[in-house]
């Protein structure tokens, strides 16, 4: 095995996804909402930057090969597990998170099935742009959680006449709770906008490798 420095970074992202749902156990909401948030945007960061130095350098290793989508599914999955535990389980979240989730495993198996002969099918620029659309989605959701819980912190104490009159206007708003709403409505929104985007990507990228998998599936005659 070769250490270069991407598969450093890609070694360093599959530890690191994990970590995402220990910051749950470890640290109180939101600061374990912010932790996460950080580790998973830095995570997702070095996903470009392995595989751009990789080809940068011409340092393309077999390991390197192997673990930079085991990376990109573990980072995935964990953090889609951890929202959704969060959540107020919305079948608006659980319906595409199931389709991700439901794709990374098949297609895993189905690569597994395959094996050398997996390497013939070759990752697309549709697949990267999935795994671009689950990254951003999941760091979005992420910041609806901090949002959110800001919100709460602003509000405690507070009973529902204060808080409603502080949203109509007839209150001074001195603890922000109108823009953490909004901020917190927006991140929710447009998380979920980006996470079917992202599912509609990985039925269209499964579909398309099952399809170029047929020809190897066929028995022998």
């Amino acid at each position: 095995m070769t250490m270069t420095l991407p598969n450093i970074l890609t070694i360093v992202r599959l530890v690191a996804a994990p970590m995402v749902a220990v910051m749950f156990l470890y640290f109180t909401r939101p600061y374990a909402d912010w932790f996460a948030l950080v580790l998973f945007v830095l995570a997702a960061v070095t996903d470009w930057f392995d595989g751009y130095l990789a080809r940068a350098w011409k340092q393309e290793t077999k390991l390197g090969t192997m673990l930079d989508p085991i990376a990109d599914k573990a980072m995935v999955v964990i953090a889609l597990m951890v929202i959704i535990g969060f959540s107020s389980w919305s079948p608006w979240l659980v319906l595409p998170a199931t389709v991700i989730l439901f794709r990374e495993v098949f297609v895993s198996g189905l690569r597994e099935f395959l094996g050398d002969t997996a390497g013939k099918l070759k990752v697309t620029k549709l697949a990267k742009w999935k795994t671009t659309f689950q990254m951003v989605a999941i760091a979005v959701l992420f910041s609806h959680g901090v949002f959110e819980h800001y919100l709460g912190m602003s509000a405690f104490g507070m009973d529902q006449d204060t808080v409603d009159a502080i949203f109509s206007g007839e209150m001074v708003d001195h603890h922000g709770l109108r823009w953490k709403h909004a901020a917190m409505e927006w991140a929710g929104a447009l998380g979920l906008v980006l996470l079917w985007a992202a599912a509609g990507l990985t039925l269209i990228t499964g579909l398309d490798y099952f399809m170029k998998a047929l020809p190897f599936l066929k028995e022998d005659t």
